[in-house]
């Protein structure tokens, strides 16, 4: 049994979604970011983290990636071409979408008052939209590697929720559409309904 903890309106969403598209059972810890029992796991004092058979495993890409190799689905296999334009579409998420988000989340209230510089937030949604641009053109079908989901998409499409979330112009109609369709699968609503 797995053992999640972080609150669902966190990156630890990616890891239940991960875990309901895999069909594993789990328990969920709805421990916020920083707290004392958050911090005895992990020193930054992050979520998520996952739990199993007292092994610790943190950040939301590294437990997913894990989640899909162990159970054999969600992902390219390991050593193969496709799982290394995988990887590389994954990590651009992650470095041109998911840390901008983060940066503006920083200036809105991570970071201490006096440190903050909120005019930042509009340079920051220019560049999302540029980055969000570039990113679409890779898109190689109706998910974003081609013909099967994947732990790409969940990382992707959760930048996406944050970012509406987080009132960051989204204007293509193809990425509104496949926001729908992503939020249509059965597993996505499931883990919606935990944040109610």
């Amino acid at each position: 049994m797995y053992t999640v903890i972080g609150k669902v309106q966190t990156r630890a969403f990616r890891v239940l979604w991960a875990l309901e598209e895999l069909g594993q059972s789990y328990e969920l810890n709805p421990a916020y970011p920083q707290t004392p029992e958050v911090i005895e796991l992990n020193a930054s004092g992050k979520v998520p983290i996952l739990v199993e058979d007292g092994t610790i495993v943190t950040d939301s890409t590294a437990i997913i990636t894990y989640l899909a190799d162990k159970h054999g689905a969600l992902t390219a296999p390991a050593g193969t071409l496709a799982r290394a334009q995988q990887d590389a579409m994954t990590n651009l998420c992650l470095d041109e979408l998911d840390a901008v988000l983060w940066a503006a989340a920083r200036h809105s209230f991570a970071l201490p008052e006096d440190k903050r510089v909120p005019e930042v937030k509009d340079s920051l949604k220019w560049e999302f939209a540029r980055n969000l641009g570039l990113i679409e053109k890779r898109i190689k079908g109706p998910f974003v590697m081609g013909e099967d989901f994947t732990i790409a998409d969940i990382v992707f499409y959760h930048c996406l929720s944050w970012a509406f979330a987080a009132k960051f112009p989204i204007e293509s109609e193809a990425l509104l559409a496949y926001g729908k369709a992503m939020r249509s699968r059965d597993a996505y609503r499931r883990v919606a309904e935990l944040s109610k």
